[in-house]
């Protein structure tokens, strides 16, 4: 079994994650990690005294070139440390999710690692996770008859560092049918800033399929959701039954025809965490000398769709998909609710076809 030389971009939380799973797995060796703060650098030197620790990517790169790189740092430096990466004798990546701070850079960075044929894998750990797994099972085989609308509550948190978790998991729930359009609105009176990005305080994203299944996404710092004592809730509506879950809690409850007064069902959730079987997935890639790019793909795709909420609150208006033909309206200065003045151009919506 061929183990592979790692290094790990980055040492916040996700970086953590990626050097927790390279040291618990038999398929790596983790040889270096940069960050430019000083503390992080210091923590990770004191947890794994036998670690290299770099202040750039530029100078770890340099000295430490390795096989496989963990990009663990904030969005909008994804695209840059990625492209630096590529210039190594690269066989694997694990990039975090989002894959960039604009689906424009996401895209770049997935085209980029397409070119080069190098293996890669983003952790969004609800398609690895056993209960949110089953629960994917269930709505593919039927078991709550043809999918309607997914509901997503998500308390203390905002589309872009969280949302990209459930806009992704949604997009697998639906089979990874493209989105037709989004629209949003969002509360930024508070100036709140999360992970290095300027973020909502609360908001509430709308989008639908292209056969009209419905995604509606509630988030927010001091939410309240409709089960008491969840940070998050699903509701996964079908025409013949639900399903209700809580992220990362291994359990979920379904409502169908077989369980008609609805039931619990618990989960066990394995040994391994998330980032360690995706890295573990991703060694049996570069052993294969095969690449998967579905998960990225999907990534890029709750991307855009993070992206485009943004711009429908941006613009006041709905954002049909792709963004790449997206044009800005211009602005009318209309406002809903406010009596109409009889003059000034308009459409009378009693005469609609």
């Amino acid at each position: 079994m061929t183990r592979y030389t790692a290094s790990v971009v980055g040492g916040g939380m996700g970086g953590r994650l990626s050097v927790e799973a390279l040291t618990a797995s038999d398929r790596y060796g983790l040889v270096a990690a940069a960050d430019i703060s000083p503390t992080a650098r210091a923590v990770l030197a004191e947890q794994y005294p036998d670690l290299k620790t770099f202040d750039s990517h530029e100078a770890m790169f340099a000295a430490c070139p390795t096989e496989v790189v963990c990009v663990s740092t904030w969005a909008p430096s994804h695209r840059a440390i990625v492209e630096a990466a590529l210039r190594l004798p690269l066989k694997g990546m694990l990039v975090e999710k989002p894959l960039a701070d604009t689906s424009a850079d996401g895209a770049a960075i997935l085209g980029a690692i397409r070119q080069k044929r190098v293996s890669m894998v983003v952790p969004h750990g609800l398609l690895v996770a056993a209960h949110s797994t089953e629960i994917l099972q269930r709505v593919r085989s039927g078991e709550i008859g043809a999918l309607q609308l997914i509901e997503i509550q998500c308390a203390g948190w905002d589309i872009i560092n969280a949302g990209i978790h459930w806009f992704n998991y949604a997009h697998w729930l639906t089979g990874r049918e493209p989105v037709e359009c989004v629209m949003a609105t969002c509360d930024t009176a508070s100036r709140t800033y999360r992970d290095g990005m300027q973020v909502e305080s609360e908001a509430v994203a709308y989008a639908q399929t292209k056969s009209g299944v419905r995604i509606v996404l509630n988030t927010g710092d001091y939410l309240r959701t409709t089960r008491e004592g969840k940070g998050v809730v699903f509701h996964i509506v079908g025409s013949e039954g639900t399903i209700e879950f809580w992220a990362w809690e291994s359990a979920y409850r379904i409502l169908n025809a077989a369980h008609p007064g609805g039931v619990l069902v618990e989960v066990p959730s394995g040994g391994k965490g998330g980032h360690q079987r995706y890295l573990e997935a991703l060694a049996e890639q570069v052993d294969s000398g095969k690449t998967d790019y579905e998960i990225p793909e999907s990534s890029l795709a709750a991307l855009e769709l993070c992206e485009g909420a943004y711009l429908a609150h941006k613009w006041q208006c709905k954002v049909d998909l792709p963004l790449s033909s997206f044009t800005p309206p211009a602005r009318t200065g209309w406002q809903p609710g406010q009596p109409y003045p009889g003059a000034g151009g308009g459409r009378n919506g009693r005469n609609l076809p």
